[in-house]
């Protein structure tokens, strides 16, 4: 059985722990903000495998304390990613393993190779003119979100008519050719992500939303199963074998 540690114990810790009853997984322990102080190395191994979703300014910190503890580590909060390039480097020193993702739904890392896939066709159909809308509960404390900008960071990857990406609405000046992130925060929307081509003549779009919060706690489990065991730094792209 495997035995799973729960590093932030908010809404996807919760979901995480109810999804993992029945499928051959052992919840060790649970540790949030207010039980920080159990955060210590020999708690930390009693895991096989550590899920950390918690807050952007923990994030870092709790991945570099399960790593420096030799624990592997699957990371989904968003927020941090000028720091995620120190973390996969102080996995490569420990001789540690970890995924982090913007998002570890299974449909949602699918979306990501569909998005790939159609921005090389249209890469050479200059007419078209992307942007993203990403919509989210209002509880998120980051926008845009984590998966948008995965979403229009491999966009810029494979055109080469785009250099970055900016929050519509900001009034910050933005050079180049840019594009536009729409974010939304409304109810309990758990997430959705369109992306839209436009040109003069007709638009192109698709679209992926989150029915429920299961998907992205299945996601993560399905990649602490994955991680047992091995040693690297990975994508959810490596678990779910997507080229």
């Amino acid at each position: 059985m495997l035995k799973i540690g729960l590093l932030g114990y908010g809404k996807m810790g919760h979901a995480i722990e109810k999804i993992a009853v029945g499928q051959d997984v052992e919840i060790i322990w649970r540790i949030g903000s207010k039980n920080l102080q159990e955060r210590t190395p020999e708690t930390l191994r009693l895991a096989d495998v550590v899920i950390e979703f918690s807050r952007p300014e923990a994030a870092f910190d709790n991945v570099q304390a399960c790593l420096n503890a030799g624990v592997p580590v699957v990371s989904g909060t968003t927020g941090w990613t000028q720091q995620l390039a120190a973390a996969h480097q102080i996995c490569r020193e420990q001789n540690s393993a970890m995924i982090w993702a913007s998002n570890f739904s299974i449909g949602v890392n699918l979306f990501f190779a569909l998005n790939k896939y159609l921005t090389k066709l249209l890469a050479t159909q200059p007419q078209y003119i992307p942007s993203l809308t990403e919509i989210h509960h209002i509880h998120k404390l980051d926008a845009p979100s984590g998966t948008a900008i995965t979403l229009a960071n491999d966009l810029i990857a494979h055109h080469p008519d785009y250099s970055g990406h900016f929050l519509a609405g900001d009034s910050s000046n933005h050079d180049g050719p840019n594009i536009p992130i729409y974010a939304i925060r409304e109810g309990e929307v758990p997430g959705t992500h369109i992306i839209k081509w436009q040109s003069p003549v007709d638009a192109i779009t698709i679209e992926h939303q989150a029915h429920t919060r299961e998907g992205f706690a299945l996601g993560a489990l399905t990649a602490a199963r994955w991680l047992a065991g091995k040693k690297g730094v990975f994508t959810m792209a490596d678990v779910l074998s997507i080229k």
